[in-house]
């Protein structure tokens, strides 16, 4: 490792090119980092300081050449890096639309800090970013014209460069001076000593912090083989990223991350830890390479977008998709990662598929009217997955839904039905959402709700008329508390303003009032002459019934239901056979599994859901199947553990399958002998306690 302190102008000098490598994050410096660093270079000069500490830039070296230009790959500092040659590329404006400004020589900084004089191609440019982003610096680098509505970081910061430079805050001469007192420690790397995804993850960055996201490209694409690396972010990293919205995708891909890791572990990964239980998962997942690990996420990350994004060619499932996103179903979204990729598998038909979306859909919307908690939603999804019975798929998940008691609870028809009634809509969140889907349910000509706006027809003024108070009754005021956000009061109109709080016949006969009104919601309202309590709480058990259809509760028959209750519910008994070993797996148990059992009579196997186990009076080791090699976990401390030869590794508090805090491989027949020697201290610890 060699650091020099500098500025950008000795770091640039030269023949020499900056790459940003693929499995670097694209430019996300927003205006705000832009401003910070205006504000530094402003500062200094206005204070005649003689420097500011920016940060680092560190890279590696790529194998020098005799003739030509030397590469440097950069490991941090890509967005300091960026932003300077924008307002460098601001500056070179600047001089060439004012060539009688003389302080500032465009020549030089095309020269020095944008291109290298000499060369062609794309070795012509000091800096070269990646696929997303190149064009762009690019075309603004050379000055050529940029189609009208790209979005892009880069033009948005430097158009804001060039306004400041514009604004003449400071002159131009002086921003280049300034720019020069900014100091740098250039951190170069020997690619054969230094490691630099260690070095990455322990940066500090002064900009933009790395998302979760950009932490697992890095550790996903950076160790692979240059044509590996290039093969798979071309077909399967950068075609994800184009999946997620420009505006919202490092947010967005961080979810995905965590919901993903969420379906496939049936636990929650914790916020801020995302990228080390990515890791944790890679090291001991169903895949063999990168290459099927990405292929694995860009497949869910296709189901994922299109929930999130509500894509869909089948109508059916984008208005299902319009529903989640409505009601902000984040949490279910792990378990509906599993359902699509079931229905693309073809486990189940679309009609199934369809179905199980609205179940979640009535599941979270009947528990919300109910007014329960929220905050064990995340968990139920995240576990519903291991309800699932592949040979009676939908009856399993209606049956769980059904079964569910306490905090899971699945709201019936008489508790939903009542709370719908009585439940203060208006303030909801959601109202909109139940307004729209109780008029367009059975709708051939569905109405756009955004065209409307929701109507009180017993006015929310406090200080109601004489006419409405003599309708309402003498407790008026305990019936507008009572019921004036209800649903039985609530419909749509698009004259609001027009109906104000006139009086309900004024309000049913006026131009555009409620007999001119062609919605469905007020077909009961039309054929009243008076409006009090007892219509209210009438029309309210109307819409509460048609509630019911829309978010309807699951049903099964008696037949159908009992193999899930637990009065009825068989032990489910496992075999070898439950792990799907291939040939080579179970030669390795086998051989692995005599051994076992040959440490004493004593020593029981009992085949469970996820792994075998091994066991005196309580597990003593486990054996995980995975696609190319065994895990055994070892029913002890890890500091308890002796092993010279280092092939234990400690997962205490990791959450995983098995029991203890020791873990180990067995890859080959002649692992046997080393993998038992762990095995047998366990086992020792266990007879010698009895």
């Amino acid at each position: 490792m060699d650091a020099t302190k500098g500025n950008i102008y000795e770091i640039l000098n030269g023949n020499r090119q900056f790459l940003i490598p693929v499995y670097q994050r694209c430019y996300s410096w927003d205006i705000e980092q832009c401003e910070r660093l205006w504000n530094d270079i402003v500062e200094m000069q206005k204070r005649k300081r003689d420097g500011h500490f920016v940060g680092s830039i560190v890279n590696i070296a790529e194998k020098a050449m005799p003739t030509g230009i030397q590469k440097y790959m950069i490991i941090d500092g890509q967005q300091r890096m960026t932003t300077l040659t924008l307002l460098f590329i601001a500056l070179r404006e600047y001089a060439i639309q004012n060539p009688g400004d003389t302080t500032i020589n465009a020549r030089r900084i095309d020269n020095m800090l944008l291109k290298n004089e000499y060369e062609s191609g794309d070795d012509r440019y000091k800096l070269l970013l990646t696929e997303t982003d190149r064009e762009i610096l690019i075309a603004l680098v050379e000055g050529k014209p940029i189609a009208e509505n790209t979005k892009s970081r880069l033009l948005d910061n430097y158009s804001f460069f060039a306004g400041k430079i514009a604004d003449m805050e400071l002159l131009p001469a002086e921003i280049y001076e300034s720019v020069g007192k900014l100091q740098i420690v250039n951190i170069t790397l020997d690619r054969t000593l230094d490691d630099a995804q260690a070095i990455f993850e322990s940066l500090n960055s002064t900009g933009k912090a790395l998302s979760e996201s950009d932490l697992i490209r890095n550790y996903v694409l950076m160790g692979l083989e240059p044509k590996e690396q290039a093969y798979i972010y071309e077909h399967l990293w950068r075609p994800m990223e184009k999946l997620f919205m420009y505006e919202t995708q490092d947010s967005v891909m961080d979810r995905f991350f965590r919901d993903y890791l969420t379906m496939k572990l049936a636990y929650i990964p914790k916020q801020g830890r995302v990228y080390e239980e990515f890791k944790l998962y890679h090291l001991n997942c169903e895949f063999e390479t990168i290459r099927e690990l990405c292929q694995d996420l860009l497949t869910y990350a296709k189901y994922y977008t299109d929930i999130v994004f509500k894509r869909s060619n089948n109508p059916a499932f984008k208005l299902l998709y319009e529903d989640i996103i409505d009601l902000r179903m984040e949490v279910s979204y792990p378990f509906l990662l599993r359902v699509h990729n079931d229905f693309a598998k073809h486990i189940i038909s679309e009609e199934e598929f369809i179905e199980i979306m609205r179940l979640c859909i009535s599941y979270v919307l009947r528990r919300s009217i109910c007014d329960m908690p929220t905050n064990s939603l995340n968990k139920t999804f995240a576990t519903l997955k291991n309800e699932i019975r592949t040979e009676d798929y939908l009856n399993s998940i209606k049956a769980f839904f059904i079964l569910c008691e306490g905090y899971k609870d699945f709201p019936n028809d008489d508790k939903f039905t009542a709370a719908f009634a009585a439940k203060d809509i208006y303030n909801m969140r959601s109202r909109n959402f139940i307004l729209s889907h109780l008029e367009n349910y059975g709708n051939k000509a569905p109405i756009q709700i955004k065209n409307y706006t929701i109507e009180h027809i017993m006015p929310q003024n406090g200080n109601l008329s004489v006419s409405w108070q003599k309708m309402l009754g003498p407790q008026w005021k305990e019936v507008q508390r009572r019921y004036l956000h209800t649903i039985g009061n609530l419909t749509l109109t698009a004259y609001n303003s027009e109906m104000s709080d006139n009086p309900f016949m004024t309000k049913m006969n006026m131009e555009g009032g409620f007999k001119e009104s062609a919605l469905k919601l007020n077909g009961f309202v039309v054929k009243q002459t008076e409006w009090n309590e007892g219509t209210i709480k009438e029309r309210a058990d109307q819409l509460a019934k048609k509630a019911r259809e829309i978010w309807a509760f699951p049903t099964m028959t008696k037949a159908e239901l009992a193999p899930y209750c637990a009065e009825n519910k068989p032990t489910e008994r496992y075999s070898l056979d439950t792990y799907a070993p291939n040939e080579f797996t179970r030669a390795l148990f086998e051989a692995l599994d005599r051994r076992i059992l040959n440490l004493s009579p004593d020593v029981k196997r009992e085949f469970k859901k996820l792994y075998v186990a091994y066991k005196l009076d309580t597990n003593f080791a486990d054996i995980i199947f995975k696609k190319q090699r065994l895990r055994i976990s070892v029913n002890m401390k890890f500091a308890e553990v002796i092993d010279p030869k280092g092939i234990c590794r400690d997962v205490t508090g990791l959450g995983r399958w098995g029991n203890g805090d020791v873990e180990l491989s067995m890859e080959h027949i002649s692992d046997t002998d080393q993998v038992m020697e762990i095995i047998e201290q366990s086992f020792k610890l266990q007879a010698d306690s009895d």
